[in-house]
């Protein structure tokens, strides 16, 4: 497997387009994106498990669990589509039919996506004309991937997409995605936005079990400030042009799909954690050492949301007290007398606890560590072989001040 450069129109098949409809006045960025398949592809989805769902995320639900298949994404930022009652809802139909009749599909082979304030209702005649105007604009260029990438960004500071390729019965197969995520990142299911194309053959149930699982160990396992979206969706979609025999479960290139899938979801969550708003550093805690693999997250999860843990990590202060006090609410069983905490980064490795007491440990060369780009945080609690990975940020004052005046 390696990587290779674009996102979502990587693997054969696939275009996109991203441009400025005008979603919200005003503004001068672009926020509607569209990504196509040349072929019927299937499709597998997992979705905030929030009760409050955003309309899109109720349409697309219903494709997914009832079609299995589609060609076609469009994507807004600047509105939400959340909280936004029955007329929300026709409007994803809406946006779906124009999409279908513009493309030469049916409406239910249309999945539609949403990012931004809660509680606005969509200007159809805007969405419409940048339907319009995504539709022919669409290439499966290196820059279309970009444009589309960057089209569905909010208070993100970067676009966010990767491409790898691997070999399947001889075939080249590629998996690309694209996503977005700053701000309300606790993704119970997936994460804020994420799609992802791939040329591969697969059975659609098959794809939609691999997802739930693989997003368990990537985009479950971050967090930027502990809130669940109303919007979070992860799309994939599979069109089969590779060339390769169809996966099932007994398929010896399987494992190189979901290889090659695990990357492209990792990655994107990484770029997401790393990207949270106002943050100045991707902070990376590992357990090792549980007795159950679910003991492992509980732990490393708990630390990688602790406020006054990534309030810490902003402050260069290598404050162990608060990363053992996060583990001990964790709700996972080990002996605190048992534990030894190392931090690391491109600065160096440093043991700051040992047997659960602190180490004899300089506090320049902490802070030396925490200055470096991402931190890591290892924690070993002896009870086991299990271990597990979550990803978060540091907490600054500029997430207040992004949050304070977020819908202006």
């Amino acid at each position: 497997m390696k990587e290779i450069s674009s996102g979502v129109t990587a693997a054969k098949g696939f275009r996109a387009a991203g441009l400025r409809a005008g979603i919200k006045a005003g503004k001068t960025n672009k926020d509607m994106a569209m990504i196509y398949s040349e072929a019927p592809a299937v499709c597998a989805g997992t979705f905030t498990r929030n009760i409050v769902k955003a309309a899109p995320v109720l349409w697309d639900k219903k494709v997914v669990e009832e079609e299995g298949r589609a060609q076609a994404v469009v994507i807004n930022s600047g509105i939400a589509n959340a909280c936004t009652g029955e007329e929300g809802y026709e409007n994803c139909a809406k946006e779906a039919e124009k999409a279908a009749s513009l493309l030469g599909i049916g409406k239910r082979e249309v999945l539609v996506c949403s990012t931004g304030v809660i509680g606005m209702q969509l200007d159809m005649d805007v969405v419409g004309k940048g339907i319009e105007m995504l539709v022919p604009a669409m290439k499966a260029d290196v820059q279309s991937a970009a444009d589309a990438a960057e089209a569905i960004l909010t208070t993100d500071t970067h676009k966010k997409e990767i491409a790898v390729q691997c070999e399947i019965g001889g075939q080249t197969v590629v998996v690309g995605g694209m996503s977005k995520g700053s701000g309300m990142i606790h993704p119970n299911m997936g994460t804020m936005l994420a799609f992802v194309t791939s040329d591969a053959a697969i059975e659609q149930p098959l794809l939609q079990e691999i997802l739930r699982e693989e997003v368990e160990d990537t985009f479950n396992m971050i967090s930027v400030d502990g809130d669940t979206s109303t919007n979070d969706t992860c799309l994939v979609l599979c069109n089969g042009m590779a060339g390769n025999d169809i996966l099932t479960r007994d398929s010896e290139g399987l494992s190189a799909f979901r290889e090659a899938l695990h990357t492209v979801l990792e990655y994107l969550a990484k770029q997401i954690a790393g990207d949270g708003e106002g943050c100045t550093r991707l902070f990376e805690v590992t357990c090792h050492g549980a007795a159950t693999k679910e003991e492992a997250k509980k732990i490393s999860k708990a630390v990688v949301c602790s406020s006054l843990t990534k309030a810490a990590v902003f402050g260069k202060d290598a404050n162990w007290g608060r990363i053992l006090c996060a583990m001990g609410y964790s709700g996972a069983s080990f002996d605190p007398e048992a534990v030894d905490i190392i931090l690391e980064s491109g600065e160096g490795s440093l043991v700051i606890v040992k047997d659960g007491i602190a180490a004899d440990y300089s506090e320049e060369t902490a802070t030396k560590i925490l200055s470096g780009n991402p931190v890591k945080a290892i924690l070993d609690v002896h009870n086991g072989k299990e271990e597990a990975t979550a990803w978060g940020c540091d907490l600054t004052y500029e997430y207040v001040k992004i949050n304070a005046d977020y819908r202006s």
